[in-house]
């Protein structure tokens, strides 16, 4: 009795090693040693499995996958420019077409309806893979890489792929298989400098998401797996291997059975997309656009450039592409032909500005704001300090046709394009007795062909501070009027090209002021900001009969002339449908101060006045043949 208590309690807890066995099978477990192994080690990983889910949460997203570029869009709908530090513009799901979102799913995750978010199989791979310092492997869902894009680095680490793992059960419980979706192609990285499907869609075929067909939709599907690798444009290698996974693509939709094999027949030509992504810098004339939408923007919302600056808007503009390009060829081709700096130092600094601006509402078409806008930055388009001359006489003209000129007696009377200015210093009409001549010019001859010394008077006698009221109710800001000296009417106010053109649109169409706007619709994560949809109706700036008769005198056109002292040449001409200012001047870079422009380009008779009219008729020539 007493020997078998002693070897009760000498009995270990666990027979390890087995007694009674020999060699070798003293060693191995039994079966029920390790079945009890299996399940307690089990038991700790399920666990800590438990504790972990428990401990990590779905972290706030980061600031990079929710930011957005700033879009800005021609007249036609076509994109401008995308400017941020991250190019990407946020979609819905419901402007992906299906046959796009069917090529990513068949692509990246065929079971994406169905699992729980996450491969096993994947995970275990890329921590083996990482462990080894081996390259990462593929194998994670949709909803792992929306993960991994949206709340986590992207550092191959087996720590971030356990949180990759745990966040990515957590999100399929908590969002819908349609929000990973989403989620997905608006932060996946599409190369060409585009995060997220919209603007791989602009980068690669220049149309949005929305536009996309189901061949384009499995091209760009196939960037998902390395654009390095897949961009068709940058080698033959990488046209072949993007050719083929296309059609992989296409042809695993069908086997998944997300396209028909009829549908899949229609694609059998792989869909190039543009050789270069489109263009997202500031260069050329696309900053001096953007930079007239932006103050437009802020004059006209209560944005400002911190808002701005966060991005996320959608910016769609009155520019017209063809005009903005032929503006530019037309500038620079009377410049190159004409302007030589280095052989004439009277061509040195010499600068252009120009616009257009439609005379029926105001839409500024086309500017011209220098050569390039990372380069010269200030914006010849649309800044002040640049005198009009002559081309201010319209003004004067339309306040005398309207308010009549005082007489010596005090009364006032009533005057037309064709009175002049008799022996007896007093303004005349025609008649059999007095014709205007070279002696003494009508009002109209004295517009087109210098006359200033007519105008000044004709402005003393209307009144100047009527002539800048009409001016202003043009379409000129108060801000560009000079003081209301004896030079007044000759033009010594400094108008910006995009508000003479507009303030010639008064005259074009008959009396009625559009103020100039380049903003047609300003959108926020798909809602509508600022109401630029809705503007302000046409003002009755002229009697009807004022701006005819100012449009007669005019031939349509007006200009600085041989008699104007001013540094600087302009031209304005108009049609029904545009109305187009250019201006030629020199200035300083260092001081802003304008410099002479006697024998500019050689031409001491004109001094430079007649370049902007060669640009202006270019331009015309070659707008009006393309429309």
């Amino acid at each position: 009795m007493r020997t078998r208590q002693r070897h009760a309690r000498g009995k270990r807890f666990i027979d390890y090693p087995r007694r009674g066995r020999s060699g070798v099978r003293r060693w191995l477990p039994s079966w029920r040693q390790s079945l009890s192994m299996f399940v307690l080690c089990l038991g700790a990983l399920a666990g800590l499995f438990a504790w972990v889910y428990a401990s990590v949460d779905i972290p706030d997203e980061n600031a990079a996958a929710v930011q957005e570029a700033n879009t800005y869009y021609w007249a036609d709908g076509s994109q401008m420019v995308s400017i941020g530090k991250v190019n990407r513009n946020i979609v819905r799901l419901s402007d992906v077409p299906e046959s796009v979102q069917h090529a990513v799913i068949a692509a990246e995750n065929e079971s994406f309806y169905s699992d729980r978010g996450v491969s096993p199989k994947g995970i275990f791979r890329a921590l083996v893979s990482t462990v080894q310092g081996q390259e990462t492997q593929g194998g994670s869902t949709i909803t792992q890489q929306y993960v991994k894009n949206t709340y986590l680095s992207q550092e191959q680490t087996v720590t971030r792929k356990a949180k990759e793992f745990i966040i990515s059960l957590k999100v399929d419980r908590t969002k819908s298989k349609r929000e990973v979706l989403q989620g997905y192609l608006n932060t996946s990285w599409f190369g060409r400098g585009a995060y997220g499907i919209d603007a791989a869609a602009q980068a690669y075929y220049g149309i949005p998401a929305k536009k996309l067909d189901p061949s384009q939709g499995a091209m760009l599907a196939s960037l998902l797996k390395g654009a390095e690798l897949y961009d068709p444009s940058t080698s033959s290698g990488n046209h072949q291997r993007a050719e083929e996974r296309w059609k992989w693509i296409l042809d695993r939709q069908v086997k998944a059975g997300l396209m028909s094999k009829e549908e899949r027949e229609k694609y059998r030509t792989f869909p190039e997309p543009h050789k270069q992504s489109l263009a997202t810098s500031l260069g050329g004339q696309t900053g001096y656009l953007v930079d007239v939408a932006n103050k437009y923007i802020k004059a006209h919302s209560m944005l400002t450039d911190q808002d701005l600056a966060h991005g996320g808007y959608k910016i769609h503009t009155t520019f017209d592409k063809t005009r903005v390009r032929q503006l530019t060829t037309s500038v620079q081709g009377v410049l190159d032909e004409n302007i030589d700096p280095k052989k004439r130092s009277a061509d040195e600094d010499v600068q252009v500005g120009a616009a257009s601006v439609r005379p029926s509402d105001g839409a500024v078409l086309a500017l011209y704001g220098g050569p390039d806008a990372t380069k010269h930055f200030t914006n010849n388009a649309d800044t002040s300090g640049v005198p009009v001359g002559s081309a201010f006489k319209p003004f004067v003209l339309a306040a005398a046709l309207q308010h009549g000129t005082e007489t010596k007696n005090g009364e006032r009377q009533d005057i037309q394009p064709d009175s002049f200015y008799g022996d007896d210093g007093q303004l005349q009409n025609p008649s059999e007795k007095a014709q205007p001549d070279d002696s003494h010019p009508s009002l109209r001859q004295a517009l087109v062909k210098g006359g200033n010394a007519t105008y000044v008077r004709l402005g003393k006698e209307v009144g100047t501070d009527k002539v800048r009221d009409t001016a202003i109710r043009s379409g000129l800001l108060k801000s560009s009027m000079a003081p209301l000296d004896d030079s007044f009417s000759v033009g010594t106010s400094t108008p910006s090209t995009i508000r003479m053109a507009g303030a010639y649109g008064t005259f074009a169409d008959e009396g009625m002021q559009n103020d100039p706007y380049s903003v047609t619709k300003l959108l926020k994560d798909g809602q509508s900001v600022g109401g630029f949809e809705s503007r302000a109706k046409a003002r009755r700036a002229l009697p009807k009969a004022v701006a005819q008769d100012v449009s007669d005198a005019l031939g349509g056109a007006g200009r600085t002339g041989d008699q104007d002292r001013l540094k600087s040449a302009w031209y304005v001409g108009y049609s029904k449908e545009v109305s187009t200012a250019v201006t030629m001047f020199r200035m300083k870079p260092e001081d802003g101060k304008l410099l002479p422009m006697s024998d500019v380009g050689g031409d001491t008779s004109q001094r430079g006045n007649g370049f902007p009219e060669r640009i202006w008729a270019d331009y015309t020539a070659a707008t009006r043949s393309a429309s």
